[in-house]
């Protein structure tokens, strides 16, 4: 073969071989799923995280055609569910059922394991709803500004439940007892619903879990919710006031939750996931759920959550800073 004609097949060989690859990878794509997807929740199980997830994993399943399994993978600030999933293969495989902690390790910690703004690929955030401030009924207050006036004569000799150093109830009950003026003991839990067992047990007083963990108990009596930390009454408990109107004006802390894939993960694949998290979400079913548990169904474009997942990340750096937080 002549060198001008074996360097021309060469390189057709060569182009052949790009739209192979190009064409094994659409179909991938097209095809996708094949078989059963993680879905990681980088907390205890009975906290908010853990129930929204298994709230659309269902439906999820049924959209796409595999299960979703959701796996609990908690500890570290939520830092290793969320490693497990920043180091996992960007095939769609293996998602992670983001929290409001992925804004505020940055702050809270001189070393985490990756990159919030850089590793994932957002999907959708699925929910945004309040912390709920509960005490415990054998505390004797019954509103906001009575559990103000007990705490005040009493500094450090009230504690309070969190889902652990730097998450969003622990930051939620430091920007409260900031604004308001109060000392209480901190006691750090691995997830809300290890702290709010604690709770319903009398061994902590107060705590600022999820409405959506906290919310049957505080209906059945055996949790008193005093205020929403929402800037304004949630849907499905509009007769709970809003911290803010309860005594501490200008007071507001949000949490969410949101799904997220590995970033490099195909954007045919992130598409995908998008619509079906979104029909999820517009589900009747679905959106009664959330809804009657405190929670506002979201459904945002990937573009939007990353920007919103931006934003977070500042304001929650800003509370770190202004309670005097030291990174760890």
């Amino acid at each position: 073969m002549k060198p001008g004609t074996q360097r021309c097949f060469s390189l057709l060989l060569g182009t052949c071989s790009l739209w192979a690859v190009a064409a094994a990878t659409a179909q991938s794509q097209q095809a996708y799923p094949t078989r059963p997807i993680r879905l990681v929740v980088p907390s205890a199980p009975g906290g908010g995280t853990d129930i929204s997830a298994r709230i659309i994993a269902p439906k999820l399943s049924e959209y796409l055609g595999q299960q979703v399994i959701v796996e609990n993978r908690p500890g570290a600030g939520t830092m290793i569910g969320g490693e497990v999933v920043a180091r996992a293969a960007p095939d769609g495989y293996t998602l992670l059922m983001g929290i409001s902690t992925l804004a505020i390790n940055p702050a809270m910690y001189k070393k985490v394991p990756y990159d919030a703004l850089k590793d994932f690929a957002p999907v959708s955030q699925v929910v945004s709803l309040p912390n709920i401030l509960v005490t415990h009924p054998s505390l004797p207050v019954k509103s906001v500004k009575e559990l103000i006036a007990f705490a005040r004569v009493r500094p450090g000799q009230l504690n309070f439940a969190s889902a652990g150093v730097g998450t969003n109830p622990h930051l939620s009950m430091e920007l409260f007892l900031s604004q308001a003026g109060l000392k209480m003991v901190h006691v750090p839990y691995k997830g809300s619903g290890q702290g709010v067992i604690d709770l319903l047990a009398g061994h902590v007083s107060v705590m600022t879990p999820s409405i959506i963990t906290a919310l049957g108990y505080v209906r059945d009596g055996r949790l008193r919710g005093l205020g929403v930390t929402s800037a304004r009454r949630a849907a499905g408990t509009p007769d709970i006031p809003t911290i803010a109107e309860a005594g501490v004006p200008g007071y507001e802390a949000v949490q969410w939750f949101g799904v997220l894939a590995p970033a490099g993960t195909p954007r045919d694949i992130v598409t995908k996931l998008h619509s079906n998290v979104v029909r999820v979400l517009q589900n009747a079913d679905t959106r009664k759920r959330f809804i009657d548990d405190g929670a506002d169904p979201v459904g945002n474009s990937p573009e939007e959550f990353a920007a919103f997942v931006r934003s977070e990340t500042v304001k929650w750096a800003k509370v770190v800073k202004d309670a005097g937080i030291k990174p760890e």
